[in-house]
């Protein structure tokens, strides 16, 4: 890749985060034709890796970290705490799909169960192939120690179980507030962080049907989308052989949606789930997108960078 999709975003999100936010422009609700193409430069466009290089690399190991970036993009990171209280990158609840060779006793016990050292044991990577067998889990104060003095590297941080004034500490502790983006689909949890480290960006993610993200979206309207930097919606190709629709959600609402944010000047994010195919993510750009959540993040940089250079 020529360009690194998402470098320089820190240029300014604004005086409430103390960094920049892309430019994207406030546009009229029915504006149908708004796209990033000229509103948004390519090397500010951001794209999420799911779980630290989707499909590339063991999920939430500090190789799959090194990947996301490596490609231009933001790595996400799922954060739950040990027993004793460690705070580490590790997406499921147990550990039934990710350790490989586990013994029985231990495969419906999750992170909280046990200690750090403990963790430390288990192969999280083995489960992808013979070529990843001995990554282990790591601490996220590790992954915060590789982003220190490199502001263009960013990381989202999704929770699962953490406190949150520990991880304020640890995010201060080791000088990476602005390079941080905290994830959650709980809005009250989100305004928390904020309060705490008021410099960082949020993302708030939804899942569901249409009819569920509309009283969604009311809910955070309803407090002026405040402390949101950034929002995030599930869409799914639609199976439904009845609907014009290509997708689980209207191209109207996601339109919509993305208009109403940008008058915000907030990111609309789209993670389209399951799709791997060029052609989904230029709809999704047609349909106003301004940047993605992916498991095929090598895929989704050439699609952005192609999509950028086809003639409008």
């Amino acid at each position: 890749m020529k360009f690194p999709l998402s470098f320089l975003l820190s240029a300014a999100i604004g005086a409430a985060t103390g960094f920049a936010q892309p430019k994207t422009g406030v546009t009229r609700a029915g504006d149908e034709n708004w796209t990033v193409r000229g509103h948004l430069p390519p090397e500010q466009f951001v794209i999420q890796s799911h779980r630290g290089a989707g499909e590339l690399a063991p999920e939430n190991t500090l190789e799959a970290f090194a990947l996301g970036w490596k490609l231009g993009t933001w790595p996400e990171s799922d954060l739950r705490t040990t027993k004793d209280g460690v705070i580490v990158a590790f997406h499921d609840a147990n550990f039934e799909r990710t350790v490989k060779n586990a013994p029985a006793a231990l495969l419906k016990k999750g992170v909280k169960d046990i200690t750090f050292a403990e963790l430390s044991q288990l192969d999280v990577g083995g489960w992808k192939g013979e070529k990843f067998e001995g990554r282990h889990v790591s601490r996220i104060a590790d992954v915060f120690k590789l982003m220190r003095g490199q502001p263009e590297r960013r990381l989202y941080l999704d929770i699962k179980n953490v406190d949150l004034p520990q991880l304020a500490a640890e995010i201060r502790e080791n000088g990476v507030a602005q390079q941080v983006v905290f994830a959650t689909t709980k809005y009250d949890q989100l305004r928390e962080f904020k309060r705490l480290v008021p410099e960082a960006q949020t993302l708030n993610w939804m899942g569901g049907t249409e009819a569920e993200l509309v009283k969604r979206l009311a809910e955070v309207r309803a407090a002026n989308f405040a402390g949101i930097t950034q929002l995030q919606l599930h869409v799914r190709r639609n199976t439904n052989s009845a609907s014009a629709e290509p997708f689980n959600l209207s191209r109207q609402f996601l339109r919509e949606t993305g208009a109403e944010l940008r008058q915000h000047g907030i990111t609309f994010q789209i993670l389209p789930w399951d799709v791997n195919q060029p052609e989904i993510y230029w709809q999704l750009l047609d349909l106003g997108a301004t940047a993605f959540a992916t498991d095929h993040p090598d895929v989704v940089v050439k699609a952005v960078r192609d999509y950028y250079a086809k003639p409008e």
